[in-house]
């Protein structure tokens, strides 16, 4: 299947000869989401006193440098294992939105993942959480380009490997928390190596998008939703991939462990949940559920965050399939 159809890339071309040069800035701005920023790692698990933590570092499935942390659970190291992959334009330890430019320009508001992590080590969990290509302190790869899972999924292949083959983390039950970016990442990891993730307990999987969602949501708030097409063309020229090819919902049905989705229902990134339902619905596990935050629109303070303000959801379900 052509990535952009000829109708489309005609019409792209008609616009681009068109448009005006304050919409073109717009349009712009949305294809440049694929430009992520690099946040800093704001916190360490010091800053909540897990101490007992390491520097880790491994390789992607194709090379790429990743670097990470281990933190074995409060107490002592135990038998479960939590891989944390996080959203972008994130690192392992969230986001700096507080501290203004440049990441203000998305949301200036803090995330807080260590926190999260914190509650897992505190109920008997060790954690490894990594920074993805392009972010955090992990290596350059795609020109600087994400693929929001299209060339991420190699380093949930990479984390996994690496645990695999070591020698305390191989004998761990493993469960995963692969959100936005990095579940989309996980759905694909999945389908393309299912051999390799057959003895994953279960995968909790927040905020989960598909990239036209976005897209439609946002071009429509800037005024510039007549231009799909034209979005589609600057991705492709700028090497990224087309908005209907980065989405969860290609690589569902390959996914058939039990899945907790968490998603914010009046989301104002995607203003509509039928994405995420989608999404939902195309899951080929058996037992699954869809969790929605209410009650809020703000994708980044309360979506983010949710894990960090409320536990009990989240770590009942890990309890529940880690025995």
């Amino acid at each position: 299947m052509s990535r952009i159809s000829n109708e489309r890339m005609a019409k792209a071309m008609e616009q681009l000869e068109t448009i005006t040069p304050e919409d073109y800035e717009k349009v712009m701005a949305l294809a440049n989401i694929v430009k992520p920023l690099r946040s800093v790692l704001h916190k360490t698990p010091d800053d909540y006193g897990m101490t007992d933590w390491e520097d880790i570092y491994f390789q992607s499935d194709d090379g790429v440098p990743l670097e990470g942390w281990y933190i074995p659970a409060k107490g002592g190291e135990s038998n479960k294992l939590i891989i944390f992959n996080h959203a972008l334009p994130m690192c392992r330890a969230g986001f700096p939105g507080h501290l203004g430019a440049p990441w203000n320009q998305f949301d200036a508001v803090e995330i807080d993942f260590v926190i999260q992590m914190k509650h897992l080590t505190d109920a008997g969990y060790n954690v490894i959480a990594y920074d993805i290509r392009n972010h955090g302190n992990s290596g350059a790869a795609n020109g600087g380009l994400s693929g929001i899972g299209r060339w991420e999924w190699r380093d949930c292949v990479g984390v996994k490997k690496y645990v695999d083959k070591h020698p305390r983390f191989s004998k761990m039950k493993v469960g995963l928390y692969s959100q936005c970016m990095g579940g989309n990442s996980q759905y694909e990891a999945i389908a393309r190596k299912p051999e390799l993730f057959e003895n994953v307990s279960c995968m909790c999987s927040p905020m989960v998008v598909s990239m036209s969602a976005i897209f439609d949501a946002f071009s429509e708030i800037y005024g510039v939703r007549q231009y799909q097409e034209l979005i589609d063309l600057e991705l492709l020229k700028m090497g990224a991939f087309v908005a209907d090819e980065m989405t969860p919902q290609l690589f569902a049905s390959k996914v058939t462990m039990p899945v907790l989705m968490v998603q914010v229902h009046d989301d104002e990134w995607t203003r509509n949940p039928v994405d995420a339902q989608k999404t939902f619905d195309l899951l080929g596990s058996e037992e699954k559920e869809l969790f929605w935050i209410r009650d809020t629109t703000k994708r980044f303070k309360d979506g983010y965050n949710y894990f960090g303000r409320n536990p009990e959801k989240i770590i009942s379900f890990f309890d529940k399939h880690m025995k």
